[in-house]
Order: C-alpha cells, then sequence, then structure tokens
C-alpha cells in the first residue's frame, strides 16, 4: 500500500507514553480478537470481564508506551484518513446524508474506554459508546508473528474492519443486535454477533474497492495481504491454535472461510446494500 507522505487524520488521539488508570463500564461489540482466544481459554466471556472493575495496587502505578512506534502511527493515521474520505463519500452518494467521523485512539499498555478498560491484550475494538477505535500498536506485530497475517494491508484491513463497525452503528445495526443480548441465548446471541461482524468484513471491503479507486494505492497482493489477515482471525483457526479443538456454537466472529469471502464480497460489490448478511442463509 503507497501510504508515505499522505494526509493523515486530525482525528486521533495519541495516548501512547501516558499513565493509564482502570476504570469499569460495559463494552460494546467489536472486533476483540484476543477475546476469543481468552474466551476459549477460560469460560470468561470478554464483556464480562471488562465489566469488572480492575485497579492498580495502592501506592504503584503503571507506566505505559516505552518506545512509540511513530512509523506504525503514521500509518495508522493515513488510514483512517482514507476511511474518512471514502465513508464521507458512500454516505453522501448512496445514503444521502453525512458521515460523522469517529476518533482513532493510539495506546500502548492500557487506557479507560467508554466501553469499560482498553488493554494490550484485547485487540483492536470499536467503541459504540464514545464512537472511538482503540488500538495498540503492538498488536500489528503480534498480527504478523503470532497470527502469520504480514503486510501492510493486512493492517488496513484491521482499521478498515474497526471503522466498519462505526458504520454499522451509525447505521443502527450495532443497536439492534445489541437489544436482542438479553432475549436470546448465548448460543442464539453468538450467531447474531458472527453476522455483525462478517458484516463489517464486507464494509472493509467496501472500503478497500473505494481507496484504489479513488487514491489508486494498492499495491500489487494487497488484497491478498488482506484476505489472509480476515482468515488468520477466523474463529474456527483461533480455536484450533488454542484448544486444539473447534467449537462452532462459541463462534462469535465467523470461521476464517467466511471471514475472507465477506471481505472479498464487500470488495467486489462496492455498495452498503450489497451486506446484508441478518437476511441470507449464505453466511
Amino acid at each position: 500500500m503507497r501510504w508515505r507522505g499522505r494526509q493523515t487524520s486530525t482525528n486521533v488521539e495519541d495516548r501512547r507514553g501516558r499513565r493509564g488508570r482502570v476504570v469499569s463500564g460495559t463494552i460494546g461489540i467489536g472486533t476483540i480478537i484476543f477475546f476469543i482466544a481468552y474466551t476459549l481459554l477460560t469460560g470468561e466471556a470478554p464483556t464480562e470481564m471488562l465489566q469488572q472493575p480492575q485497579t492498580v495496587p495502592a501506592g504503584q502505578t503503571r507506566t505505559i508506551g516505552h518506545e512509540p512506534n511513530d512509523e506504525l502511527a503514521e500509518f495508522a493515521k493515513v488510514v483512517f484518513k482514507d476511511t474518512e474520505d471514502v465513508w464521507s463519500k458512500i454516505f453522501r452518494n448512496e445514503l444521502h446524508t453525512q458521515y460523522r467521523y469517529p476518533k482513532l485512539v493510539l495506546y500502548s499498555g492500557y487506557t479507560p474506554a467508554a466501553c469499560g478498560m482498553a488493554n494490550s491484550a484485547t485487540g483492536p475494538f470499536y467503541c459504540p459508546a464514545d464512537e472511538k477505535v482503540y488500538i495498540d500498536l503492538d498488536f500489528f506485530r503480534d498480527l504478523k508473528r503470532k497470527f502469520g497475517a504480514g503486510g501492510d494491508f493486512a493492517m488496513a484491513y484491521i482499521i478498515a474492519h474497526e471503522v466498519g463497525h462505526h458504520v454499522q452503528n451509525l447505521l443502527g445495526v450495532t443497536q439492534q443486535v445489541q437489544y436482542q443480548r438479553h432475549k436470546l441465548s448465548k448460543k442464539e446471541y453468538n450467531k447474531l454477533s458472527v453476522r455483525l461482524e462478517l458484516q463489517a468484513d464486507y464494509l472493509a471491503g467496501v472500503w478497500a474497492r473505494h481507496i484504489e479507486e479513488m487514491k489508486h494505492v494498492l499495491d500489487p497482493g494487497d488484497i491478498e495481504e488482506a484476505v489472509n489477515a480476515a482468515a488468520s482471525v477466523g474463529d474456527d483457526r483461533l480455536q484450533k491454535k488454542y484448544t486444539g479443538r473447534v467449537v462452532p456454537d462459541a463462534f462469535t466472529h465467523g470461521t476464517s472461510e467466511q471471514r475472507a469471502r465477506w471481505f472479498i464480497k464487500g470488495f467486489k460489490n462496492g455498495t452498503i446494500r450489497g451486506g446484508d448478511t441478518f437476511n441470507t442463509n449464505d453466511l
């Protein structure tokens, strides 16, 4: 991806290197990749973990952000600007309304969010309560090292997926899914969560299609990098990696095949209306 020297977003909070304190709260629905493994290993739901108040022991503080990665930060800001440009265009032309910009929060270690606590173990996620995307840039190193998904467009896919959750929030999709949380069994609600996540993958594909048409910044192999990243964080692959078994009823994000396929579908279609994952039997 040709990103160097291009315009960056101004809707960024750079909290790297600050001291943080943990607060209690609730978590919105977002892509919290490491939480999939956490749930499988501990049996504790990610939302439950984030809702538990956590504190630093008395008399102690925790310094975070020892070595801020300025190149990765610059990259993230460029990609975030690209999402702003693409979704402003799509909202204007397809929905005939104005796109409301989210904010990108860069942090290291941990930082408070309106949805609870963001920390390096959670991975990137979107919080609908404050309309912010939270990213510890160290995650991108883990994406390559732990999940085998290298390349700059793999990282761009992660950001675009989280912004896809913001689009869902603006469209009211997130609220409709959250409304069902206490009405459905855990198994049935997991199925809704999968559909929500696959739609965010689709929207990331839509973004990739438009950013290439608008700015011609993709290099050969970029789409393959994004597809590989989507597949690398499929529920089945993560379950197999961390537990040695696959439990479909515990899926919350979709299989590797589903995630890759819906990203590609978004890239090919290029429109919001082609990504209704909630009214199809073909997930």
